[in-house]
């Protein structure tokens, strides 16, 4: 399968989905790289099977090996940190943010391909998980380094779609049995 059947497969109510994929995916901005790194830690962190299984596919066929494992790292590493640094900032007490994480984090200063790829991918994984402090993090990086607001906004545009089209298709799997 693949992006077209994925498409397909959304129901006739879920028909913006259904263009927002194709447009997302279709028509990017972002280097080939940058979009199917994004495309591939997304559905990940979308924790849709159906999403996962039939994007990964094209993903892995348009990214280096180094930049797919990068991508998957991105999604593992941010479900560490979005929860932790989440979890940090909802707190009342300030007090945990002054003390030392403790948590091995390597893979970010390392990521094995062109650091602002990893941020971009790092920041569509935290916009899913939803955690304010990461997004802030990282989008100030990718700024630094030059990247557009237009980029940036193009993360969280697929994370988005990717996110919905995965809740989308779950629900019907239930609703099916």
């Amino acid at each position: 399968m693949s992006l077209n059947s994925l498409k397909s497969a959304l129901p006739d109510y879920a028909k913006d989905l259904r263009l927002n994929l194709g447009s997302v995916i279709g028509n990017s901005e972002l280097s080939a790289q940058q979009l199917w790194g994004t495309v591939l830690a997304t559905a990940i962190a979308s924790r849709s099977a159906i999403v996962l299984r039939e994007l990964e596919p094209e993903a892995k066929a348009n990214l280096s090996p180094e930049a797919y494992t990068a991508a998957k790292s991105a999604a593992a590493v941010m479900a560490m940190n979005n929860v932790f640094y989440r979890t940090r900032h909802l707190l009342s007490d300030h007090e945990y943010g002054s003390l030392r994480a403790g948590l091995r984090m390597n893979v970010i200063g390392n990521p094995g391909v062109d650091k602002v790829d990893f941020e971009l991918w790092s920041f569509a994984v935290s916009a899913i998980n939803g955690c304010g402090m990461c997004l802030d993090s990282h989008e100030q990086v990718l700024r630094k380094a030059g990247v557009g607001r237009e980029v940036v906004q193009e993360a969280f545009k697929i994370a988005s779609v990717v996110q919905a089209v995965g809740v989308t298709l779950d629900a019907e799997a239930v609703l099916a049995e």
